[in-house]
């Protein structure tokens, strides 16, 4: 099964703690790792690779030119490697059909696989949005005039490679980003959402990329049916959205506990 993950030094040790929780909830799959970069040092690949391997997994580093998006904008806690996922398709070996894309602020607390073989044909990605009416028309009004009928989160994104091999031009994308700096504001996520929209299939936020900030709220649109019980025997990926993140001091969030427990298990 092949994850796709890009990172900076900064997000090592919460790369960690999601591929641990992956790792131990998927105990009957064999993972690749690709990790696309272009700043990480000898040192901190080396320890990724041994973390990963003693763990029964494989990484494949794939190295990216310093100068792929240099004049894109970085702006709070983002970083320019969260470009990278856009063309992963190029950077990627070309016999991969298929790639997981994982942010590293997640936790997989469910086996991944129907998520991963899920069926692709005719869409560039699967991926899920966060179906609240202020995101959905807030991101309608901002990227206008793309038609955009839900504006998708794109830190889990299935990727069908084959197919943007065919149809995705990167000219396209770096147009985009050049023409539109000045509101970009979840850069990469604009792109996706600006260019490619039409053409993701939805996945359902609740088991796929369930904002761990939401709790109360999808306990009240499904009739509390979505109470913690449920979370923890359906959900597959937790994504702890935002600025605030369970890793950083002053963090008292829902699930904060559970983000200790695998956090333990991975330093």
């Amino acid at each position: 099964m092949n994850i796709l993950v890009t990172i900076d030094s900064n997000y090592i040790k919460p790369l960690k703690v999601m591929l641990k929780s992956l790792f131990l909830n998927n105990p009957e799959e064999n993972f690749f790792i690709y990790l696309l970069h272009s700043s990480l040092t000898a040192e901190e690949l080396n320890d990724l690779d041994q973390y990963i391997s003693v763990q029964g997994h494989e990484l494949k580093i794939v190295s990216i030119n310093d100068d792929y998006f240099e004049d894109a904008p970085v702006i709070l806690h983002y970083s320019k490697e969260m470009y990278y996922r856009l063309l992963a398709f190029k950077f990627l070996p070309s016999e991969l059909k298929r790639v997981l894309y994982l942010d590293p602020d997640i936790l997989v607390i469910n086996p991944i696989r129907e998520l991963y073989n899920q069926d692709l044909e005719g869409y560039l990605y699967a991926a899920a949005y966060h179906d609240l009416l202020t995101v959905r028309e807030i991101n309608k009004l901002r990227l206008k005039p793309y038609e955009i009928d839900a504006y998708y989160n794109s830190g889990v994104l299935l990727m069908n490679l084959e197919l943007q091999r065919q149809t995705i031009d990167e000219r396209e994308i770096f147009d985009f980003i050049a023409q539109s700096k000045v509101k970009l504001l979840l850069p990469d996520q604009d792109v996706i959402n600006a260019l490619y929209a039409k053409q993701i299939k939805t996945l359902d936020e609740k088991l796929y990329n369930y904002d761990a900030r939401h709790y109360l709220y999808y306990k009240l649109v499904t009739n509390g049916l979505y109470d913690m019980d449920y979370v923890i025997r359906n959900t597959v990926i937790l994504h702890f959205c935002g600025k605030k993140k369970p890793w950083l001091k002053g963090y008292s969030g829902k699930f904060h506990s559970l983000y200790k427990h695998y956090e333990k298990q991975a330093i």
